[in-house]
This record gives C-alpha cells, sequence and structure tokens, in this order.
C-alpha cells in the first residue's frame, strides 16, 4: 500500500501545522505563518522560547509525537543531521506520530542520504517526507525571501507551494535529497564569494584604498553579485552580527565533503569546498563561531597580519 495524495488544498482555515525548531530562522518563519492565518503548533525543548510565537497565536505541544499527531504538515528547522535523525525518526518522533497521508518537510541543511532514508520510513507509515533547506539568512526569513530548494514527491511540493510562498520562492529539483544536494552547491557558491570578497577588501586594505569605494567599483561590474550586497557594507563597518552562523556553514560543508562517503561510490573532487571549510574553521578557532559568515574577512587579515 502507498500514501495517498493529498485531496484538501492547502488553507489557513483547514491545514494543521506543526512547526519544530525556532532559533534564529525558524522562528520568523513560523511568524510568518501565523500571520498568514495558519494554526500552528510549535515544540520547543524551552517552552519559553515559544512565548513570542504564542502571544501570536501558536499552540504549544509537550512532544515532537504529540506534535505530530495533531498536525498535517510537519516542518522541522533544527541543528544538523544527528538531530534530524532524533527528532524526526525516533522513537517518540515526527513519524511516530504522524498520521496516514501527513508530511514531513525537513528545512534544515541536513545529508542527501538521511534526506531519502527519511522519505523510505515516510512512505513506510504511508506518509510523505520533503528535504527543502532554504537560503537567505535570517533576513529573508523575515521578509519572505528565502529561496527554498525542495526535493521530494513533486505533487507534494507542488501541494505545499501555499506555505512556501509564504516563507520565500521554491524551486523543485528532483527526487527526495535532491533539495539538500542542491544546498550543498549553494553553500559552496555563497562561500567562494566571501571568501573572495574578503580577499578583495584586504587586498585594497594592504593597498591603502577607500573600501567603500572599491566596493562601489565591484559593483559596477561583472563581479556584483548576492553575496556582495548582502555582506560588503557589513564586512567594511566590521558588523558581524549573524543572519547565520560560522559553526553551522563549516558543518553544512563536513556534509557536502563526505557526499563521497555517502553516495556509493560517486567521487566528487571539490578542492575549493575543502578550502573554504578551512577558512570557516579558522573563524571557530579563533572563538567566533557564532559570528556571521562575513566574518571570514577576520580569518585572511590575520592570515596577512592584520589586527
Amino acid at each position: 500500500m502507498e500514501a495517498r495524495y493529498p485531496t484538501t488544498p492547502i488553507s489557513p482555515s483547514t491545514t494543521r501545522i506543526g512547526w519544530i525548531g525556532i532559533g534564529l530562522m525558524g522562528s520568523p518563519m513560523a511568524s510568518r505563518l501565523l500571520a498568514a492565518g495558519y494554526s500552528l503548533t510549535v515544540f520547543a525543548r524551552n517552552p519559553s522560547k515559544a512565548l513570542h510565537l504564542q502571544s501570536q497565536g501558536a499552540f504549544l505541544a509537550t512532544s515532537t509525537q504529540h506534535l505530530a499527531q495533531s498536525c498535517d504538515v510537519v516542518f522541522t528547522i533544527i541543528g544538523g543531521p544527528p538531530d534530524v535523525r532524533s527528532v524526526v525518526l525516533g522513537p517518540t518522533g515526527v513519524l511516530s506520530g504522524l498520521n496516514p497521508g501527513g508530511v514531513t518537510v525537513d528545512m534544515t541543511t541536513s545529508s542527501p542520504s538521511l534526506a531519502r532514508e527519511i522519505s523510505n520510513a515516510a512512505g513506510g507509515k504511508l506518509c510523505w517526507a520533503v528535504d527543502a533547506p532554504v537560503s537567505g539568512a535570517d533576513a529573508g526569513a523575515r521578509e519572505g525571501k528565502l529561496a527554498i530548494m525542495a526535493g521530494g514527491d513533486s505533487r507534494i511540493v507542488e501541494w505545499l507551494s501555499p506555505l512556501f510562498e509564504v516563507m520565500g520562492k521554491c524551486t523543485y529539483v528532483g527526487g527526495a535529497g535532491c533539495g539538500q544536494s542542491c544546498k550543498i552547491g549553494n553553500q559552496i557558491v555563497g562561500s567562494a564569494n566571501l571568501v573572495g570578497l574578503s580577499e578583495a577588501l584586504t587586498l585594497a586594505r594592504r593597498a591603502g584604498l577607500d573600501l567603500g569605494k572599491v566596493l562601489a567599483g565591484l559593483k559596477g561590474g561583472p563581479a556584483v553579485n548576492k553575496i556582495m550586497e548582502l555582506f560588503g557594507e557589513k564586512m567594511i563597518e566590521r558588523d558581524f552580527r549573524p543572519g547565520g552562523f560560522a559553526e553551522y556553514l563549516v558543518k553544512d560543508f563536513g556534509i557536502g565533503l563526505n557526499f563521497v562517503e555517502e553516495d556509493e561510490g560517486e567521487v566528487v573532487a571539490l578542492p575549493g569546498a575543502a578550502l573554504c571549510k578551512q577558512l570557516f574553521s579558522g573563524m571557530i578557532a579563533n572563538g567566533d563561531a557564532k559570528l556571521g559568515l562575513q566574518g571570514v574577512i577576520t580569518v585572511i587579515e590575520r592570515l596577512n597580519g592584520i589586527n
């Protein structure tokens, strides 16, 4: 027997949503769904962290299992693969409580192979699973401008589109695990741009140039990109407040560089990603794990004897 496709369209009046993960990204994403009129139940290991969502009308579940039992769609956006495995596949996890026909959507940046494992486990429960990691930092989460990379059954992803539209723009990229593979590619491109921008500004500083004018010059040519627009001024102003933590990016690189081990011997050489991982790991070694990704410029500066 296979899981049945949902027949009732998603709407604020009928769709019950569960949300697990109310940190830097998850909290504003959940808040947007509440503002759109959806019924939302949250689970938090520390219930006090859910008070601001409860003030907006969210319900508080006593466990992940209890949450799943009362919801049609359950979203997770938590730390990493070990957390996802525990919260979704654990004895009292999401799939232990989700009713047949229910959908679990993992928006954590996690492992492609784990996403496929969850999809298979969900199918065995006559449920559905979608891996839909996001990019756009906390500003994108607050403004509903996240890039959502979705893997799973295309009909289920399409059915979920009213919810994704509240949070950003969803692109369907393929079957189970494909969303996670796409997100790894996103992290490689984004981090390479951050490193390049850091080196350009460090070079300009050592040459005695006005960094604001250098940034304006770069933005006027083909080197301009979203990373430059988001982080250029922050680097110059030494604003390292996090939109995403450096330690999480290093975790993401660990997933990407282990791709060979997970996928039946398929060899993918990623020398640029390996170098970027080393540089962002330098932030952690310097005690800056909780800084924003733009803080990688401090690693480049240290290498050049700039304090």
